[in-house]
């Protein structure tokens, strides 16, 4: 059986955008489309899909939502195979538990709750800190449209152990798909106690940290295929900080993240919870093992 690309569907506008998404990604990877809408609410409190549906707000069901964003993928991917799904519970739970037979999930960076846009939903961060699978959370537009990439670049952060990475093996596939090279990143910083890095001094050239982030490129990126084009950029700086410069330049900031067995809160990371917060475009956190 063929996983599916899941999107989590409340009405919302971001929630509207991640269906466009989700859409094109079921496309490019020949997957079915899951649309799910979650919520031990029976009516939706909201205005915009209200409005779109010409019913009062206080009218809108649930299924209301998932037959307008169903008709929404139709005619974002025509050949996509779309199925739909209503369940009467909280979104964490039901999401989380999609996401064990999901390929890929895919939010949108706001719910219904009225979060400033500067911060993200809280079923976003629950689902990105605990899903089973990769998680697209759509950061960088406040509208409810998906466009086509305009940087046509996936940027990947890399981590401390980037052998076996499952970011990488994700990043390079969507790079891949899209046809567009691949930005892997590694920050670097000098120890706190250290100053030129004079060889006299610390028996290494005034570089070595730089050096060091640098073989960490070349060892997370020596499998990628010979036809995708890949730039290494190592960068002086905090890692979240690096990262959120380049995502002004990315179509797709792709991070990973430790899942420690037996470990029940928040299994994100300062540097991916820092970018799912104020990224400037898409982020995927992808699941990597302990």
């Amino acid at each position: 059986m063929d996983l599916p690309i899941v999107v989590g569907v409340d009405g919302s506008e971001p929630s509207l955008r991640a269906v466009d998404w989700a859409a094109d990604e079921a496309a490019l990877r020949g997957a079915p489309l899951r649309l799910v809408y979650a919520s031990p609410w029976e009516r939706y409190e909201g205005v915009s899909l209200a409005h779109a549906l010409g019913k009062p707000d206080e009218q809108v069901l649930a299924e209301d939502i998932i037959e307008a964003a169903e008709r929404r993928a139709h005619r974002r991917q025509p050949g996509v195979k779309v199925t739909a799904d209503v369940l009467p519970e909280e979104p964490e739970y039901a999401l989380l538990r999609e996401s064990r037979t999901a390929l890929v999930m895919v939010l949108g960076c706001r719910g219904r709750s009225g979060m400033t846009e500067a911060l993200l939903g809280s079923v976003s961060v629950t689902v990105a800190g605990h899903s089973h699978c990769p998680v697209i959370v759509l950061r960088g537009s406040h509208d409810n449209q998906a466009r086509a990439g305009a940087h046509g670049r996936i940027v990947l952060g890399v981590g401390e152990r980037p052998t076996g990475s499952a970011a990488v093996r994700f990043a390079v596939e969507e790079a891949l798909l899209r046809g567009v090279p691949l930005e892997a990143v590694r920050a670097w910083q000098r120890p706190a106690h250290a100053t030129t890095g004079h060889p006299l001094i610390f028996g290494e050239p005034a570089h070595l940290w730089e050096r060091q982030a640098t073989e960490v490129l070349e060892e997370a990126l020596r499998d990628v295929p010979a036809g995708l084009r890949v730039q290494r950029r190592a960068l002086e700086g905090r890692a979240r900080d690096a990262l959120l410069v380049v995502s002004h330049e990315a179509d797709l900031l792709v991070v990973g993240a430790r899942r420690r067995p037996g470990h029940f809160g928040l299994q994100l990371g300062r540097v991916a919870h820092g970018v799912l917060h104020h990224a400037a475009c898409p982020v995927t956190v992808v699941p990597e093992p302990a």
